[in-house]
């Protein structure tokens, strides 16, 4: 016997995974949210409305996936897109510490050349 999402708890579902596209988008609009980093968020959003559209999707897709609590998938997803993200993180936080460290440099350089010269 399938579980079957009640109407209430669907149609909270698709109302909030609508919402927060929205919000998304209007940080991408104003400026505070790069659509670089965006696109992790507008994927994950899309995921969930195709789950609170399709209503026994979850059970279908546990069952292919031999796990035996359809919510538990959810939660391995979850953690699975934060170690994705974390990582994607660290290599740019990575790649602007190489440059802060260039620019520090040329800094140096520039001004050694300037107090040469004043000298």
């Amino acid at each position: 016997m399938e579980n079957v999402v009640p109407y209430k708890i669907q149609l909270l579902s698709i109302v909030g995974s609508l919402l927060f596209m929205l919000f998304i988008f209007r940080l991408i609009v104003k400026g505070k949210l790069r659509e670089e980093y965006s696109i992790v968020w507008i994927v994950c959003t899309l995921f969930l409305m195709v789950f609170a559209f399709w209503r026994n999707g979850l059970d279908i897709v546990a069952k292919l996936l031999g796990v035996y609590y359809a919510p538990a998938l959810v939660f391995l997803g979850a953690i699975f897109a934060i170690i994705i993200f974390l990582v994607h993180l660290s290599v740019i936080n990575s790649k602007l510490q190489k440059q802060m460290k260039d620019l520090a440099q040329e800094h140096a350089l520039l001004k050694a050349e300037l107090q040469k010269k004043d000298a």
